[in-house]
């Protein structure tokens, strides 16, 4: 299950108390004090994982504790730390203060690590407080309470390439033509409800990754369709595939709203290099009718996710784009 969103609460670890103990051995039956420091708290630590894809685990594991810091020890042995508590996200996950939603870090490349809540420091122990006036001190500091927070956690996937376009344009079955991917494929709208990840080799030494990205209808900036929780994902891609079908009377419209959709929710996609794709070629592909586009479209490749038509071009044309940007 894909889960790009969720909120936990962390708690870190209290600081180990601090010892009041003195030095007793055979002939020094009234040794001066010895106790040692309490051991520090364990931090909440969030570090990414590029194994992960999705915050499904975190999601249903919401309250996190580490482990406090051991009282300190007689002889001035200081307690032992509580063990810090590390949170495994997927690359591209955002973590945010729930109180304001304030970003506090995004973290984005495999062993990225955030501290967000750091544990208490240990009390001192008795050995700390003895003064000229005060030789045997028979009190030592309490360790300090952990920090507490929530935080929103929200993913972007972070991907090379955006498959971008109406409910069922092709998107799907066109990454499960070149990927491993394996996305829900029907012959309805909005059959893909969450992104899916594939990887597209291009010769043998390089690749990309490709997102399918659920359908964008009209409306989708202010939401509907659930619209604003699949634009987001679109903001990490490098270069986006605009995909129109083939068989779609009004393309150009259509080029217009998909467009007018992604600048509204963030203006600066404006800025980011997309292709045209004319899907399903196999269904126009002996009816010259319908094989013009209005020249306003501007350059556009064709292909069949289903024969395999025009793929190869596209792959290279992709890899291309990429090198160059």
């Amino acid at each position: 299950m894909f889960i790009d969103f969720t909120k936990v609460t962390c708690h870190s670890g209290n600081g180990g108390a601090g010892r009041i103990s003195f030095r007793r051995e055979k002939f020094v039956p009234k040794g001066g004090p010895d106790g040692g420091n309490g051991g520090r708290g364990g931090n909440i630590v969030f570090i990414v994982d590029a194994n992960l894809y999705t915050l499904q685990d975190v999601r249903y594991n919401r309250i996190y504790k580490a482990h406090s810091g051991e009282p300190g020890g007689k002889s001035q042995k200081t307690g032992k730390n509580g063990a810090d508590l590390f949170i495994r996200v997927p690359p591209g996950t955002i973590i945010k203060d729930s109180e304001n939603d304030k970003v506090l870090v995004d973290l984005i490349d495999n062993g990225d690590t955030y501290i967000a809540c750091r544990g208490g420091i240990g009390g001192k122990g008795n050995v700390h407080f003895k003064s000229a006036t005060n030789q045997t001190p028979r009190f030592a500091q309490p360790g300090m309470p952990g920090e507490k927070s929530i935080f929103n956690l929200e993913l972007k996937v972070l991907a090379d390439v955006g498959l971008v376009g109406l409910p069922n344009a092709g998107k799907s079955t066109l990454l499960s033509r070149i990927t491993s991917a394996t996305p829900k494929i029907a012959d309805y709208p909005f059959t893909t409800l969450q992104p899916y990840l594939g990887i597209v080799k291009v010769g043998d030494f390089r690749s990309f990754v490709m997102a399918d990205i659920p359908g964008i209808i009209e409306g989708a900036h202010d939401g509907k369709g659930l619209g604003l929780q699949f634009l987001k994902h679109i903001e990490r891609n490098r270069l986006l595939l605009i995909l129109i079908d083939s068989q779609n009377e009004n393309p150009l419209n259509t080029l217009k709203l998909l467009r007018e959709e992604l600048y509204s929710y963030n203006p600066s996609l404006e800025e980011k290099p997309y292709i045209i794709v004319r899907s399903k070629f196999d269904l126009i592909a002996n009816d010259e009718s319908v094989k013009k586009w209005p020249t306003a479209i501007g350059d556009f490749i064709d292909i069949s996710a289903v024969t395999g038509y025009g793929i190869d071009n596209l792959i290279r044309l992709i890899d291309k784009k990429l090198n160059e940007n």
